[in-house]
């Protein structure tokens, strides 16, 4: 933990240092990096279905659904097996998940993951067998099959096993075909509309201006602090007009963030995060209980006596001295950095000493527990 949280702080101090020395300038980002056209984005696929040609490691009899799908499977194909009467462990059960991109069309191929859905060991060395994949709306858009690629195994003998990476989930690169074009449709629409990653009122009008000013001809009109609205007049091409309007590089003005995440110790701290002047008074008070425990025993000859276990216990309490800092108004992260690696603080004083400063004000960003 200690370990982690000095790596982070001294990358964080590295980072914090350039962010001084190019001072309070915007940094440049794509169009194309911080927003996107309404519309134009990926849909996700789903589908359920069976892996065959497992060595053993597939479903034990304990998942009936497995068996009961392979006995549909099988009548599709014109045998008639009742389900109760099926006893293998060579095919598992498993979800199918995929992303289909804009534009896509019938033929083109996409990558599937597969996961197990019961209690199968491992899926090395399956085939996924053909699975209808339905988009939110119901409908199918592509068809999957093929080998599994799981990067890993398991070996199992004697009682002793070991296991490399996750073997209940691979991967099919290009192991479906799309059967359904995608709804992404420009059409002949002349009017999008620009979402920003992360909305602002003064990245939205930025934006909106440098758009004009590089694409003559094209109007724009910030509708609120996420939404710019974008309109190409007739006679210019929409795909080449959309490809300069991403390709334009614009000031953006990022919100001043803290992230925090306590399971790891990891603690970053933005770049843009301004600090007011502060003291801060760092220290502790460590109580330790210890039991010890004794057996008693009766005199020698005595009547009545029983032999009992006596606890004694001890208190011993220890005040830390206190640690302080003072940091001045205007102080850089940098700063903030240096005088925490100094008084040693663990993840969590880190933690506790930000959301104490926010509660003070003098800590300008917002903190995002993750």
């Amino acid at each position: 933990m200690r370990t982690r949280l000095l790596l982070a702080l001294l990358l964080l101090s590295s980072f914090a240092h350039a962010a001084d020395s190019v001072g309070a300038r915007p940094a440049l980002a794509r169009v194309k990096d911080i927003a996107s056209i309404e519309g134009v984005r990926e849909n996700q696929l789903v589908g359920y279905g069976i892996v065959v040609g497992l060595q053993g490691t597939g479903d034990s009899q304990q998942t009936t659904f497995p068996v009961q799908t392979l006995a549909s499977t099988l009548l599709r194909m014109g045998v008639s097996v009742p389900a109760g009467s099926i006893r293998v462990q060579n095919l598992a059960a498993v979800f199918i998940s995929a992303s289909l991109p804009a534009f896509a069309d019938s033929g083109n191929k996409v990558d599937v993951t597969v996961s197990s859905a019961g209690d199968a060991k491992s899926l090395e060395g399956g085939v996924l067998l053909m699975t209808p994949l339905f988009g939110a709306d119901g409908k199918i858009y592509a068809q999957a099959q093929g080998p599994l690629v799981l990067g890993g195994y398991t070996v199992a003998s004697n009682g002793s096993s070991k296991s490399v990476n996750h073997t209940t989930t691979g991967r099919i690169p290009m192991g479906a075909s799309v059967e359904r074009p995608s709804p992404t449709n420009l059409g002949t629409a002349h009017t999008f509309t620009l979402l920003l990653n992360d909305a602002d009122f003064r990245s939205a009008e930025t934006m909106s201006q440098a758009v004009r000013e590089q694409v003559p001809g094209v109007a724009t009109t910030v509708r609120d602090s996420g939404h710019i609205q974008v309109t190409i007049p007739q006679g210019m091409e929409v795909p080449a007009t959309l490809a300069r309007v991403e390709a334009i590089e614009v000031p953006f003005y990022p919100r001043a963030k803290v992230i925090v995440n306590e399971r790891t110790g990891t603690v970053v701290i933005g770049g843009t995060v301004t600090l007011q002047a502060v003291s801060i008074l760092h220290g502790g008070l460590s109580v330790n209980v210890v039991t010890n425990y004794k057996v008693s025993q009766p005199s020698a000859f005595s009547s009545g006596g029983t032999t009992q276990v006596v606890a004694e216990s001890s208190i011993e309490a220890r005040d830390k001295p206190v640690n302080r800092i003072e940091l001045r108004e205007g102080a850089t992260v940098e700063e903030l950095v240096r005088d925490l690696q100094q008084i040693g603080a663990t993840a969590r004083d880190v933690i506790s000493i930000l959301q104490a400063m926010q509660a003070a004000g003098a800590l300008g960003a917002e903190i995002e527990v993750l």
